[in-house]
């Protein structure tokens, strides 16, 4: 990148890498998985939306969930004001990752993490804000509200499995929020299970397994193709597992 590329650089990270004195060990986990000990070799992260897909056991949730603490978000979802905490379950990468910060310094930020967002709306319910009303809504409309409300500006977010909740609609909806937000310059990492989401355009994917984390293509993706080879026939599938 040359100096006045940097200069109009608006991201938030440029760069994820262990600290020099991380105590991670090869052969102990979170090292063991590959996307995980990838990253002690540096890994880049783009402008725009970045999506994190693979398998269960991949690493893309627990690789997010690092960036997200070492960026100061709450391990459970929220700001960095603050967020609801019950069971301490996370893994120690937050704490070994470096972050080289872009020029931009964003004001907002927030961590999404599709199995316990309802914590977080107790915790929004116990301080008394408006957002209480998020309890109240069904599962797919109160992520939705959510985006809405704290996912609104150009900032820095990391989504963990924001689909989880969403119908075909709803997804499609939760694109165009996620693109608008990119064109105004926000910085978003996204793991996903969903390959209508990791569709979005311009959106850069990394596919994480045993090779650890490559980046690929929309049509590329494992995920897609199962998906497209499943819909053409689900015989194929179904034979075997019912039988």
């Amino acid at each position: 990148m040359g100096d006045q590329d940097w200069l109009h650089d608006s991201r938030a990270i440029r760069e994820i890498s262990f600290f020099a004195d991380a105590p991670a060990v090869a052969g102990s986990w979170p090292m063991t998985v590959p996307a995980v000990a990838q990253l002690g070799r540096g890994l880049e992260l783009p402008a725009g939306v970045t999506f994190l897909v693979g398998e269960n056991g991949s690493g893309k949730s627990t690789v997010l969930e690092g960036i997200a603490m070492a960026f100061g978000f709450p391990a459970e979802g929220g700001s960095r004001n603050g967020g609801a905490a019950t069971r301490s379950s996370e893994s120690p990468l937050g704490e070994w990752l470096k972050l080289r910060r872009g020029l931009v310094s964003p004001t907002w930020g927030f961590f999404l993490r599709a199995e316990t967002m309802h914590g977080y709306y107790s915790y929004l319910e116990s301080l008394g804000y408006q957002d209480a009303d998020l309890h109240e809504m069904s599962h797919g409309e109160s992520f939705l509200a959510l985006l809405e409300r704290k996912i609104d500006s150009p900032g820095f977010f990391c989504l963990d499995e924001p689909e989880a909740a969403l119908s075909f609609q709803s997804t499609l909806r939760y694109m165009a929020q996620l693109d608008a937000l990119a064109k105004a310059g926000a910085q978003i990492v996204c793991a996903t299970h969903s390959p209508v989401l990791a569709s979005l355009p311009g959106a850069t994917i990394l596919e994480l397994g045993e090779w650890g984390i490559r980046e690929t293509t929309w049509e590329e993706l494992e995920i897609v193709q199962h998906w497209r080879s499943f819909l053409e026939a689900p015989g194929r599938y179904l034979r075997h597992l019912l039988d």
